[in-house]
């Protein structure tokens, strides 16, 4: 199983560097886990960089993954996560998942580096001119 942290849908979307390498992970969807806060980050942050059509279209690729939902238990173990390792909130959620289904964790966030079962792609500079998503 595969979970990509916000970061990474964000980088894929926007065609930001690293994004060709979070692409064959984002395609293997049949083993593709979605947080549900990842759902609003990544809405969030495109919503300030395109057009409404292309959020759309973006978080429809998302959903092809098997979505995850936050419930009570979900919610008491992420805060676990949370004092553990020292992570915000989302960061928490998200990390969490992952370990719950024992995924490979993708990103791009350097608060996650050296976590275990954390495929870690060093964040890029800035890229300006990356502003068309890719479904």
């Amino acid at each position: 199983m595969n979970l990509v942290d916000s970061s990474g849908w964000i980088e894929f979307f926007l065609a930001g560097p690293n994004g060709p390498l979070f692409k064959p992970v984002v395609e293997q969807r049949a083993i593709l886990l979605v947080p549900v806060i990842a759902l609003f980050e990544v809405h969030k942050v495109l919503s300030r960089k395109v057009p409404p059509e292309a959020v759309d279209a973006c978080l429809n690729v998302m959903r092809l993954g098997r979505v995850l939902d936050i419930t009570d238990r979900r919610a008491v173990a992420a805060a676990d996560t949370a004092a553990h390792h020292r992570l915000a909130m989302a960061d928490a959620m998200m990390y969490s998942l992952a370990l719950e289904h024992k995924a490979t964790f993708w990103t791009q966030d350097v608060d996650y580096q050296g976590l275990p079962g954390v495929h870690y792609f060093a964040k890029p500079s800035k890229n300006p001119g990356a502003t068309t998503p890719l479904t």
